[in-house]
């Protein structure tokens, strides 16, 4: 099929804004432009998944997805007989099956980028890192018991990061690194050591990096070749004083593997921003580990992103209303 599926006749469009957990949508963009001509719901909670997500959804027109939190694969996508578009933000969303909606009809809408919160998901990196290598968040809490001084933290100036990845944020996070006085090691299955000079730090193997870092950060983009790319024996090669920290996706990291080095000692923290499942449930063993600093996939989520996102995501609706959605996903 190449044409879209054409609006019903005798209704206001309904359009969903999905995954606005912090509800903050509704604020961040001129919404009024979509109320005057169409029902418009803001979600907060996550999708449920399988048939209670399918009822959820099967009455909107056109829903509305921030990044990649709810999966849109095609079975999910051919259940939805209503839907007419998806307003996705990013310019690539792969939890979401491109060619299903297109197959059957459905507009598929991006944005242009994240504004000026490109790096926000590198800057967050650094909180972690900083907050575990000077206790910060333990030190907070025991001021608010009346303590002073209960733990002695390190320096950064002279220690090794060790980047799993070397992207746009990888190079970031390396021109940072030398202000902090630090040395930078840099692997991924991809990079030459060519690469990795001119992004100001040294190529070294997977094994190398992982022994001589003080502090491994990972980023790198999920797929078949990276999914699990640290796992047990990898974790094994740290040292005991080792900080890991993952902003980039959490299936990147064997999480059980993860778990038993924290618990046993074997890897000194981690920092962790990205999750397997995302709400990451409650009573999930992480949760419980002192020596895991956890954040709840932070690292894009800023006022600049999301104004971004989301002015862009009201005019993509705008024009798909107006029969002529731009900015168009190309499969």
């Amino acid at each position: 099929m190449n044409e879209f599926r054409p609006l019903a006749e005798g209704r206001r469009p309904r359009i969903a804004v999905l995954d606005d957990y912090m509800g903050v949508a509704h604020r961040l963009a001129d919404w009024s432009k979509l109320t005057n001509r169409a029902d418009v719901t803001f979600i907060s909670e996550a999708l449920p998944g399988g048939d209670a997500t399918v009822a959820r959804l099967r009455p909107y027109d056109a829903i509305c997805l921030l990044r990649e939190r709810s999966p849109m694969p095609a079975e999910l996508l051919r259940q939805l007989p209503e839907l007419r578009a998806i307003a996705a933000t990013g310019r690539l969303n792969r939890t979401l099956d491109y060619k299903a909606a297109h197959d059957l009809g459905i507009a598929v809408m991006t944005t242009s980028g994240s504004g000026n919160g490109i790096y926000a998901t590198v800057e967050l990196a650094w909180g972690l890192i900083i907050s575990l290598m000077r206790h910060i968040p333990e030190e907070s809490m025991a001021m608010r018991n009346g303590a002073w001084q209960t733990r002695l933290g390190n320096a950064l100036y002279g220690r090794t990061l060790g980047l799993i990845g070397l992207g746009k944020l990888g190079t970031r996070m390396v021109q940072i690194a030398r202000a902090f006085g630090m040395e930078v090691l840099a692997w991924s299955p991809n990079l030459t050591p060519e690469r990795a000079t001119a992004a100001g730090a040294v190529y070294a193997t997977k094994e190398d990096l992982l022994r001589q870092s003080d502090i491994v950060s990972l980023h790198l983009v999920l797929g078949p070749t990276t999914r699990g790319i640290i796992g047990s024996d990898d974790l094994a090669l740290l040292h005991p004083n080792a900080i890991l920290i993952n902003t980039a996706r959490g299936p990147l990291v064997d999480n059980e593997a993860l778990l038993a080095a924290l618990r046993d000692g074997k890897l000194r923290a981690a920092g962790i921003d990205v999750y397997d499942a995302e709400p990451l449930p409650a009573d999930a063993p992480l949760r419980a580990l002192p020596n895991a600093l956890l954040t709840p996939h932070l690292g894009y989520s800023v006022q600049e992103t999301f104004s971004a996102f989301y002015r862009e995501t009201v005019e993509n609706l705008e024009g798909w209303l107006d029969g002529n959605p731009p900015r168009l996903a190309q499969i």
